[in-house]
């Protein structure tokens, strides 16, 4: 077993740059390959500026601005130390459910201070929906047309290292959160979980980061040795590209933290992730002569040089073999309801 101080301590920092205005932050992220840290990026913003003054003018400060309706909210288990993951038979160690928001404030007042309480936790809150007003006033500069604003509120807590699609900016608003990252092709030396059983829809490391077992994970030394750790405070950002691994964890008793999603492509492309879990439905359990026929043609379908294997069929005539529109992925998305349903 080994030491979570031992581990972060060893860990080499994130990058941090200085952007002088929105346009060098969007041209940062637009060239990054890699994470980097912005301090200060959001220190003007009004929530987080409540927020210093303590967490309960935070809370009122969002509540003010909430919508009178039901929010989704993650209750973990008080012998949990703030993990939302797994419990040891595999099912989820947390409970959700739907309450106004005065109603889940009022309970985060009574426990903010009690490191034994149960963890709370509302994850991935549209902020647009929720908190009219709330984006207008609390926002970073997107040089993209589309992007998803969402908020994270929540006690003590701990995410289990996974991966995005989208790229990602992480705006920590209140408390404190540290982010260890690691890059796209360090899966198989993070131990990942379930698909289809996930805490937040992404399949998770199964690495307890605060108490690894060297025995049954040895390949997570190697994940560290290419790991980088930071710790934010309220004002500061991180951005992550998308299928960056990251484990994250709110360190202050409560937290807050505003980030923005966006891909690079169009809609219309779908989720990759849906093409492999038709995949390992359709594929991965034939016969090896036919997986190895079945690789060679996603080779040359879909990893291999796209013209060139539609070069022979006349440019009118290519259909889905031509580059995407729109117009034809909605083809594709269409034949594969109507296989998948028969």
């Amino acid at each position: 077993m080994g030491d979570a101080g031992d581990i972060f301590a060893r860990i080499p920092p994130v990058e941090e740059v200085a952007v002088a205005d929105a346009a060098e932050l969007n041209a940062r992220m637009r060239d990054a390959r890699a994470p980097f840290v912005v301090r200060g990026l959001v220190a003007d913003w009004p929530l987080v500026r409540a927020a210093r003054r303590s967490g309960r003018e935070a809370r009122t400060y969002l509540l003010q601005r909430a919508r009178d309706v039901p929010f989704p909210v993650a209750v973990g288990d008080p012998a949990s130390g703030g993990r939302m993951f797994y419990d040891e038979a595999m099912r989820l160690n947390f409970r959700s459910a739907e309450a106004k928001l005065p109603d889940i404030f009022a309970r985060i007042d009574a426990v903010e201070d009690d490191a034994g309480a149960p963890p709370l936790y509302l994850s991935s809150i549209d902020v647009r929906n929720f908190f009219p007003g709330l984006h207008e006033a609390n926002h970073v500069p997107l040089g993209v047309a589309d992007y998803l604003a969402s908020i994270w509120i929540g006690t003590r807590t701990r995410v289990a290292a996974h991966n995005d699609t989208p790229n990602n900016l992480a705006c920590v608003a209140a408390g404190r959160r540290r982010f260890t990252v690691f890059p796209r092709d360090q899966y198989a030396n993070l131990y990942l979980g379930p698909v289809d059983n996930t805490p937040g829809g992404r399949a998770v490391s199964m690495v307890d980061f605060h108490a690894p077992d060297s025995e049954r994970f040895p390949r997570f030394d190697e994940a560290l040795s290419h790991a980088r750790t930071v710790e934010l405070d309220a004002g500061d950002a991180i951005y992550m590209p998308g299928m960056w691994w990251h484990h994250v964890e709110g360190l202050a008793p409560f937290n807050i933290l505003v980030n923005y999603w966006w891909r690079t492509t169009p809609a219309y492309l779908g989720n990759p992730q849906d093409a492999l879990n038709h995949a390992m439905m359709s594929i991965r359990d034939l016969p090896e002569d036919e997986k190895a026929h079945w690789r060679d043609l996603f080779d040359f379908y879909v990893f291999g040089d796209a013209a060139a294997a539609a070069a022979h069929i006349p440019a009118d005539a290519r259909g889905v073999l031509a580059p995407l529109t729109s117009e034809t992925a909605g083809r594709i998305r269409g034949f594969l309801l109507r296989q998948l349903s028969r």
